[in-house]
């Protein structure tokens, strides 16, 4: 693989990460919303809402490929010790095995903050993304039919976990 790493999100990187995610909006069900974000509305989006939960940019070889959130699951206090992880990359970086590294990443980041769960919430349609995590281990703790409406059809959520030892 070519040289990857993962580099803390900085504000210069908003632009990328919105235009990231703003694709993944207009053209697919991977993401449920249904407008485009706004610069805000992404700042809102990628930066963590406490030290507990982490955002990283992609780089390959120094160039920006995508990024990956560890965010709050639920907001109730109890909850601090689950985290969901998610991951965009550009369209440019896609089947070059980087999300295959970054789940093991988020993993490692999760254990040293004392996460014991982590939770991938995925469109039953984006079949990449559910053979990913089922390659790493993560196995279906739900399945909700019917609960998005987007492009003019009914979508069903399922979640993935790990419990992580």
């Amino acid at each position: 693989m070519n040289n990857l790493a993962f580099v803390t999100y900085e504000e210069q990187y908003l632009d990328q990460v919105r235009q990231t995610y703003n694709y993944y909006v207009a053209n697919t069900t991977v993401s449920f919303d249904l407008e485009l974000c706004s610069r805000e509305g992404m700042r809102q989006l990628i930066e963590p809402v406490s030290p507990l939960y982490r955002s990283f940019v992609i780089l390959w070889d120094g160039q920006y490929a995508g990024y990956v959130l560890m965010t709050q699951h639920k907001k109730k206090a109890a909850f601090q010790v689950t985290a969901e992880i998610t991951i965009y990359l550009d369209q440019a970086f896609t089947g070059r095995g980087i999300g295959k590294a970054a789940v093991p990443f988020l993993e490692q980041l999760a254990r040293e903050s004392g996460i014991h769960s982590l939770v991938a919430a995925i469109c039953s349609e984006n079949e990449g993304s559910l053979k990913l995590f089922g390659k790493q281990g993560y196995v279906q703790c739900a399945h909700y039919r019917e609960v998005a409406y987007k492009f003019d059809r009914w979508l069903d959520l399922i979640c993935l976990q790990k419990i992580l030892r």
